[in-house]
């Protein structure tokens, strides 16, 4: 029909499977799903921790769960939804030009020339009393300030220039708070801009873990990296040795946490004796811990990820 189009998502999700070989039970339940609701959008993803799965599109977030709950009671999966990832170009100090489709494949910022991202010109329409939530919104998500139009006495038309990976990580379900529900959202692609952006790991004993990599804005790297540290520390289950969670910036650590180690009364079974004892017991005991924090190893429970990475979260 002329004029027709698609209708365009707001609120984007990763949808993985529990468990790894319901893949594919889990891509033909999307695809019956869409046969009678063409307003939701998914695509193949992969993540580091949860493996195979789809990034999705939908009208809001009461769309979300509803597609969510028909998967688990249609089904019958068990579905962890998580935020999405957004593709990035890069192009290193040789001169070469990769795609990256996920954070831990985002090269060493020394070997980082230029880091373009994802661009989208967002246009919201809102009451006249609710322009200035509206901006601020806005302009904490990075956006760059286009145009504004009365459209009448009540209503304003706002636009701005936002990343694509600021749209895509609840900004409509804000958008609706900071106007009561009565602001609306549209957009078009604008295209790849350079940005300011940095690649956020998160090292446990010094070690990278893959699936908690992120990038993100510069300026917005030391909060979310603090951030991180604090909420992994209360999941990570306590070893035998102490633990330092890390957060770094191009291998410049910027916020850490230690996890404290297990307690272990090694001289509970000595009763009265020569103090010696105790003090031969403890002395063994400190020298195994520091033997054990150079080759023990940290196993993350799945849970730890799943907690992480999970939209709730």
């Amino acid at each position: 029909l002329p004029g027709y189009q698609e209708p365009k998502p707001m609120v984007f999700a990763g949808l993985y499977p529990m468990e790894g070989k319901e893949f594919e039970t889990l891509r033909d339940a999307l695809g019956k799903l869409r046969l009678n609701d063409s307003s939701f959008t998914y695509q193949p993803e992969t993540s580091t921790a949860l493996g195979f799965g789809f990034r999705c599109g939908f009208l809001g977030m009461l769309h979300l769960d509803i597609v969510k709950e028909r998967l688990e009671r249609e089904f019958e999966l068990e579905i962890v939804v998580t935020a999405p990832n957004v593709e990035y170009w890069v192009r290193t100090k040789e001169g070469e030009e990769l795609e990256i489709k996920n954070p831990s494949e985002m090269p060493s910022s020394q070997k980082v020339a230029e880091v373009k991202e994802p661009y989208v010109r967002a246009y919201v329409l809102t009451p006249s009393d609710m322009v200035g939530p509206v901006m601020e919104l806005c302009q904490e998500r990075r956006g760059v300030f286009k145009d504004l139009k009365y459209l009448s006495t009540q209503r304003v038309e706002v636009s701005y220039m936002l990343p694509l990976s600021e749209m895509v990580s609840g900004f409509y379900d804000q958008l609706k708070g900071r106007t009561s529900g009565y602001g609306s959202l549209d957009y078009d692609h604008a295209g790849y801009r350079p940005g300011d952006l940095v690649k956020l790991e998160i090292l446990l004993k010094g070690e990278p873990i893959d699936a908690f990599a992120m990038v993100l804005d510069k300026d917005s790297a030391n909060r979310v990296g603090r951030n991180m540290v604090k909420k992994l520390r209360k999941m990570i289950p306590r070893q035998l040795f102490e633990v330092p969670i890390q957060a770094a910036v191009g291998g410049r650590v910027i916020a850490r946490e230690t996890l404290a180690p297990r307690r272990k009364d090694v001289t509970a079974k000595c009763y009265g004796g020569d103090i010696t004892r105790k003090r031969k017991l403890r002395e063994k005991q400190k020298a195994g811990k520091k033997r054990l924090k150079k080759v023990g190893k940290i196993e993350l429970p799945a849970e730890a990820f799943v907690s992480f990475l999970s939209r709730e979260e």
